[in-house]
């Protein structure tokens, strides 16, 4: 189910139960996976995409062996907040995982995820070429613990 926003999925989450972040580009899909008590967002694994239905039946995998009770989407915005073609992509590819999985789903700005993630790998003294393999999970790990901030912070003014 695609949620409105991170207070529609707050409402259908189970209290605990890990949650998975996803960055989608056109040729990797970078997958985090938070700890059970949503505070910690640790990037997971690269899938290399290839087709649809392979790329989903990888992430299906993840979510059973994970036990995961949502999905974080990083949603590519313009930087001034339209949407362009890679929205879209990534909106679509939503749809499709809908039909597969009756977990919550939602997105969350991912701008500049990959330029803090690639900042992070640079500090952390990450050669080019291992950046080059983890640049995606690590910007997954950033677009996954944004949301894990948020609803925490949602948590905390209710409470």
């Amino acid at each position: 189910m695609i949620c409105a926003g991170l207070d529609d999925l707050a409402t259908r989450l189970p209290r605990h139960g890990a949650l998975a972040g996803l960055d989608l580009g056109t040729v990797t899909l970078g997958v985090a996976i938070s700890d059970v008590r949503r505070g910690i967002a640790t990037p997971q694994e690269t899938i290399r995409r290839t087709k649809f239905s392979a790329d989903a039946a990888r992430l299906l995998q993840i979510i059973a062996d994970r036990q995961i009770t949502g999905l974080i989407l990083g949603l590519p915005l313009n930087m001034d907040g339209s949407e362009g073609p890679r929205a879209q992509s990534t909106r679509a590819f939503a749809r499709n995982l809908e039909r597969l999985t009756d977990l919550p789903i939602a997105f969350w700005d991912e701008r500049l995820s990959t330029v803090a993630a690639e900042r992070a790998l640079i500090e952390a003294d990450t050669s080019r070429k291992r950046r080059a393999q983890v640049i995606d999970h690590v910007a997954a790990g950033y677009i996954l613990q944004g949301a894990l901030d948020r609803l925490s912070h949602m948590k905390a003014t209710d409470e």
